[in-house]
């Protein structure tokens, strides 16, 4: 027979619970009583619940992430490992986690997965694609006969009617509906859709949870092609929309989201046209220009303008010419006067015109201008102004030059 002591039997008992692996992380349902909070700010309460009370505390530090202290009387949902407290021979509940329980338990789970799947990076931002400005077709993972499908059928055609669409049918609640989504998802993927549409109406958290399902967030994270969700109302947040590339808040919105607005694109389109109208009127009136300019250049350096031009030269050097004639020939007829003057002045004529004569020898005709040159008896011819005479020396006189 063992003997144990108090102490090695609660140490014994404690090493069962740390050990198990249940109790290791486990959540609890139950009502909260003779909850205190304590000046150290850990939390002790109890947890009841169909005949049975389970002693917890909940240390200061998960107690400062709750955004609100349960109060006693409250159903809640508590999470943490259950263990033997040895001084007071207990088992204990340490909890890390407390929310209201009902939806609080869905709520829980998906904190849960949303944990796993932030650690393995399903969540990461940088793997999210952007969506194509102009896609060809469009994929729909929805229910058929669902309003949410003809919603976003209505709002394609009505902004990109050029777009393709391709539905891939599949239950949206319900146990089936996880699987029934992964099949659609994956049979778009075979498909040469450019992005998918992940969608279903609005609906309470149950109506919601195959898209909070582990095997449909893998599936969207497996998607070769830019995954849009669309489910339930803008305020209902779901597993799938964390994993997807895009959020919309609902449906109708996934499908704008996926689409350029044909108004938007009219506009754009002729806001581009008057721009490139302006453009191309500038750049005409620009080579309009450029033309001009060269064809002034061209006549400028063309040979009919070098022939014009030397005309005109020409005609200049001409005028030049003549007038340079008609000067020298004033200037000479000037001249020529001035000598004919002078000549005339000189003539002979002009001597006799004032009353003197012109006398010559017989002998030789030879101009006397000296009494010394003739001799008496000698024969000479006198030169009047009108006529002539002829004439002897009968005597002849010499004439001092004093």
């Amino acid at each position: 027979m063992y003997v144990l002591s108090v102490i090695e039997v609660n140490a014994y008992v404690r090493e069962l619970f740390e050990t198990d692996e249940i109790l290791r992380d486990v959540w609890v349902e139950g009502e909260v009583s003779n909850f205190v909070r304590h000046s150290s700010g850990h939390c002790y309460f109890s947890l009841k619940g169909e005949g049975a009370v389970l002693r917890s505390v909940m240390w200061r530090s998960y107690a400062a992430q709750l955004s609100a202290l349960p109060a006693n009387g409250d159903s809640v949902l508590a999470r943490g490992y259950v263990s033997f407290y040895d001084a007071r021979g207990e088992v204990q509940l340490y909890a890390n986690m407390l929310q209201p329980a009902g939806a609080g338990v869905l709520h829980a789970q998906i904190e849960e997965l949303k944990q796993r799947l932030t650690a393995e990076g399903l969540f990461d931002e940088s793997r999210k694609r952007s969506l194509p400005l102009f896609p060809r077709r469009i994929g729909i993972a929805t229910a058929p006969q669902a309003a949410a499908l003809q919603d976003m059928l209505n709002v394609l055609g009505r902004r990109f009617p050029l777009v393709d669409v391709v539905i891939a049918p599949c239950l949206v609640q319900g146990e089936q509906a996880p699987s029934s989504i992964v099949q659609a998802l994956y049979a778009l993927y075979a498909r040469d859709v450019d992005v998918i549409i992940v969608a279903r109406g609005g609906g309470s958290i149950e109506d919601l949870w195959a898209f909070n399902d582990e095997a449909v967030a893998r599936a969207v994270f497996a998607s070769p092609m830019p995954v849009v969700t669309g489910v339930g109302h803008e305020t209902d947040v779901t597993i799938v929309d964390y994993v997807a590339d895009l959020r919309a808040p609902t449906p109708s919105a996934a499908a704008e989201l996926v689409t350029p607005d044909r108004a938007e694109l009219s506009a754009d389109l002729s806001a581009m046209r008057q721009r490139l109208e302006a453009a191309i009127t500038a750049d005409v009136d620009a080579r309009q220009r450029d033309v001009r300019s060269f064809e002034d250049l061209l006549r400028r350096r063309s040979p009919s303008s070098r022939i014009i031009r030397d005309r005109q030269y020409l005609d200049d050097l001409l005028r030049r010419v003549h007038s340079r004639l008609a000067y020298t020939v004033e200037l000479e007829r000037a001249r020529l006067s001035g000598l004919q003057a002078r000549l005339q002045a000189l003539s002979p004529h002009a001597t006799l015109d004032r009353g003197y004569a012109v006398v010559r020898r017989d002998a030789d005709g030879r101009i006397v201008t000296r009494s010394e040159q003739v001799s008496i008896g000698d024969l000479i011819h006198i030169t009047l102004q009108s006529g002539q005479a002829t004439a002897r020396v009968v005597e002849t006189h010499l004439q001092s030059s004093e």
